[in-house]
């Protein structure tokens, strides 16, 4: 396992390297100019010049990514004489819109997605899981039926479109709750909770009605096997077959579509947190891309990939754990 654990830690990190270069070349070497956009419209060439020495645009492409690298690990320092800046580790540059440190720009907004792609987790796997095995387990009923043309309709309703239907009905209709403002959840977990129960819904509906049908399709794969075959006829109680030896083995596919989901959340839902207000990641990700600010976005693209390649280890790690037959 350790071996394991260990070759998948090295690819994790070749692949963020991989994200990190892709993602460098894409957005400082064709065709825009980041030192022009720092510059501004009214720049002089005396300027231009300056800022792009200030960058390291100047330097040759192979030392301008080696650079980049090095500071995300060890820190770096930009500029020199009066300009110098210091980086400090983790360096991922500084914005163009207000010259902030884009790791502490991100930092400062991650619990509010955080707090969003956790909530709403729970929710769509409560609610997901538990429709997916009902409807397994009564394969080609009335139930079955209605749980998966639920799901249908639930999965072909866009996000903004559930989520401006919660605002109107729930908000202005009903007047039950407060338009969501994020409040810490050490400030008082209660109002923490009570802002995010409409972001968490709108989130958990699509992603539930996708869960209750994967669920349901690896269930009744799952219930069909052999050894489930021969645990019923040893007499385990039905409960005992399903839970310990159909749910474990069924949830695989499942661990991996988690991993991908909560990894691409946790970087932040541009559509939910815009339309709810909250100050999370995919809304700083989406005004720096409306203000062509590419240290932000290169670095918000790489927080995302780092969170998804995480998570798919700890889902592989996970396997073994969940599935007994994987360990052999």
């Amino acid at each position: 396992m350790i071996y394991y654990a260990g070759r998948r830690l090295l690819s994790v990190i070749g692949v963020l390297i991989a994200v990190a270069a892709i993602t460098f070349v894409i957005f400082y070497v064709l065709p825009s100019d980041p030192a022009a956009a720092a510059c501004g419209k009214s720049c002089s060439t005396e300027r231009l010049a300056a800022i792009r020495a200030h960058m390291g645009l100047d330097q040759p492409l192979w030392r301008q990514f080696a650079d980049f690298v090095t500071g995300i690990f060890t820190g770096r320092t930009m500029g020199s004489g009066q300009y110098t800046l210091h980086c400090h580790f983790p360096c991922l540059g500084y914005s163009y819109e207000n010259s902030q440190d884009v790791w502490d720009l991100m930092m400062d907004r991650l619990p509010v997605s955080a707090s969003l792609a956790f909530g709403a987790a729970v929710i769509w796997l409560v609610l997901g899981l538990s429709a997916g095995v009902v409807a397994a387990l009564r394969k080609d009923t009335l139930t079955d039926r209605a749980l998966m043309v639920g799901s249908v309709a639930a999965a072909s309703l866009p996000v903004y479109f559930t989520s401006m239907m919660l605002i109107y009905g729930v908000i202005r209709i009903a007047g039950l709750l407060p338009y969501p403002s994020y409040v810490p959840f050490g400030d008082d977990p209660l109002h923490w909770a009570s802002n995010l129960i409409l972001p968490w819904l709108a989130l958990a509906i699509l992603y539930a009605a996708m869960y209750a049908r994967q669920s349901r399709s690896s269930m009744i794969e799952t219930m069909a096997e052999p050894y489930i075959r021969t645990a019923r006829a040893k007499g385990l109680p039905y409960r005992t077959v399903v839970v310990k030896h159909g749910l474990r083995a069924g949830m695989t596919p499942i661990l991996t579509l988690f991993g991908m989901d909560l990894g691409g959340l946790l970087a932040g839902a541009v559509i939910t947190e815009s339309l709810f207000g909250l100050p999370g990641i995919g809304r700083l990700f989406y005004g720096a891309l409306s203000s062509g600010d590419q240290p932000v976005i290169l670095g918000v693209t790489l927080l995302a990939a780092t969170f998804i390649v995480i998570a798919n280890l700890a889902v592989d790690l996970l396997y073994a754990v969940v599935d007994p037959r994987v360990r052999y």
